[in-house]
């Protein structure tokens, strides 16, 4: 008798109809995989031998092969292990039951028990798009299930209870499909911009790269701050969108750092690696293609502290998606495209000294050390980078003024409604932010007056800009304006914009 079950593949964030068929005939006992499965799919088999016993059913003593199909597609993981037990408990009539209209995903433990598995979201958004709409998986994978609309979720424990609803004998109850609400990724930070004491240049610096979502490099000695203002950057971040939610959970789900208790990402993420980090683990690969520390930091931060330190070819990774928005990672077990936007905030000393343009600290290393020094961060990258300011000494006077500084909620308020006025005018568009827009859009939302274009000339001029570098001074100058609700782009938001990219 051949049993067909359905179960989902994952391929990058593409989820793949996987049909499993189980027959079993006379012969000497024996159990087969086929399909093109990996070393932790034919394992299933022991897992479901010791599941199925244990949940008080019995395995055939005939000849088994389960069929992954179809057979030209990868399988790998354990989420096939519960449509497999269920395929060979109906090929052994053990189980009557109607499973067409299912789903089934999830790992089995040796005692019956259901483990949490990656990459629900992503399966059960294809699913729905194909039709399905019924889907059994583990109850640890509810909260992450249930902000996916418009089909019936059935959070099971064991396999015995996968069992019970399938005869009729006992329903699992629905999961309850929430509503997303920014409010609850609302987080108290250890920190805030307004213990920043100084700095009011960097400080605003961060305002506008936040606000247009530019990249943003921080250059000064050890111990101005350099570090402690990245790690503001969270606490002024906008809210997500419930679209900008979903598609960042995928990521995080398929790479496996989802919390089950959260279910999805509320708040935007803020990735640091340390400088050793391999350029496999920013941009992602291994055998099964995992998204790596430039995926996870979409619709987010990836920053990276001390920037000469990385090695060169991990910072020269950057630049495919710091221009597109995507990192397409190649390896032998196929290619795999993942989204990439993220804001990069990068810290560096502007020496290997570190006091090199400092107003009160002398520099002592030679012209030669400090050009070796710079090299390590390639042009085409810095180019890419459109604010890009220094932050020098704070004075004594200033670290213990009483004054009060403006609070992040403060600055979020406005990035904030900076946001909301580029979604508005990017709402025709396929882009969010200021930083996304392509020449097309500069000439339509960026109209400069002639005093602007004749101070963009100088600067292009005497600066010795690329034509990407003069986009992006407009892309900023945009921004300003925004912040200051601005319709049109003004000399001073020309003038301040120039100011970031010449340091």
């Amino acid at each position: 008798m051949i049993s067909k079950i359905n179960s989902y593949a994952l391929y990058g964030l593409e989820g793949k109809l996987v049909e499993i068929e189980v027959d079993i005939n006379n012969g000497l006992p024996s159990f087969e995989i086929v399909g093109l499965a990996d070393t932790a799919v034919k394992e299933s088999k022991e897992r479901v031998r010791s599941a199925v016993k244990n949940s008080g059913r019995s395995m055939p003593t005939k000849k088994i092969t389960a069929n992954f199909a179809p057979a030209d597609l990868k399988k790998e993981g354990s989420t096939f292990d519960l449509p497999l037990a269920i395929g060979l408990l109906k090929a052994s009539a053990q189980l009557v039951a109607d499973t067409d209209e299912y789903v089934l995903l999830g790992e089995l433990s040796l005692d019956g028990h259901l483990r949490k598995i990656n990459g629900v979201l992503p399966i059960l958004i294809a699913a729905r798009e194909q039709g399905f709409k019924n889907f059994i998986l583990p109850f640890d994978n509810a909260k992450e299930a249930s902000n996916v609309g418009g089909i019936n979720v059935y959070p099971a424990k064991t396999l015995l209870e996968v069992i019970d609803h399938l005869s009729g004998n006992k329903l699992i109850g629905k999961q309850e499909i929430v509503g997303f609400s920014a409010s609850k990724g609302k987080e108290v930070y250890d920190i805030d911009m307004s213990l920043v004491k100084g700095q009011a240049t960097a400080k605003r610096a961060l305002e506008v790269a936040v606000s247009g979502g530019h990249n943003i490099l921080f250059v000064g000695a050890p111990g101005t701050g350099k570090t402690m203002l990245a790690k503001c950057i969270p606490t002024i971040m906008p809210d997500m969108t419930k679209e900008e939610a979903l598609e960042t959970t995928k990521i995080h789900s398929v790479a496996g750092v989802l919390k089950a208790d959260e279910g999805i990402v509320y708040k935007r993420p803020f990735r640091s690696p340390h400088h050793t980090a391999t350029t496999p683990s920013l941009v992602g690969g291994g055998q099964n293609i995992r998204p790596g520390e430039i995926s996870l930091a979409h619709n987010g931060v990836l920053f990276l502290d001390e920037m000469p330190e990385y090695s060169r070819a991990t910072l020269e990774s950057l630049r495919q998606p710091l221009e597109d928005g995507v990192i397409t990672v190649s390896r032998v077990a196929g290619t795999v495209t993942y989204p990439a936007n993220f804001i990069l905030c990068g810290s560096m000393n502007p020496c290997p000294c570190g006091n090199f343009g400092s107003k009160d600290k002398e520099c002592t290393c030679t012209p030669s050390q400090i050009n070796k020094y710079k090299a390590k961060i390639s042009g085409p990258l810095l180019d890419r980078i459109d604010v890009q300011v220094f932050v020098d000494q704070v004075k004594f006077s200033e670290l213990v003024e009483e004054e009060k500084a403006e609070t992040s909620e403060e600055i979020k308020k406005r990035v904030n409604r900076t946001r909301l006025i580029q979604k508005n005018r990017f709402s025709g568009e396929k882009i969010l932010t200021n930083s996304d827009m392509g020449e097309k859009h500069i000439k339509k939302y960026c109209k400069l007056s002639p005093e602007c274009e004749k101070i963009l000339e100088t600067a292009y001029e005497n600066l010795h800009l690329s034509p990407r570098a003069r986009s992006r001074i407009i892309k900023v100058a945009r921004t300003i304006a925004d912040i200051e609700l601005c319709d049109d782009i003004r000399v001073n938001h020309i003038l301040e914009a120039i100011s970031y990219r010449h340091q």
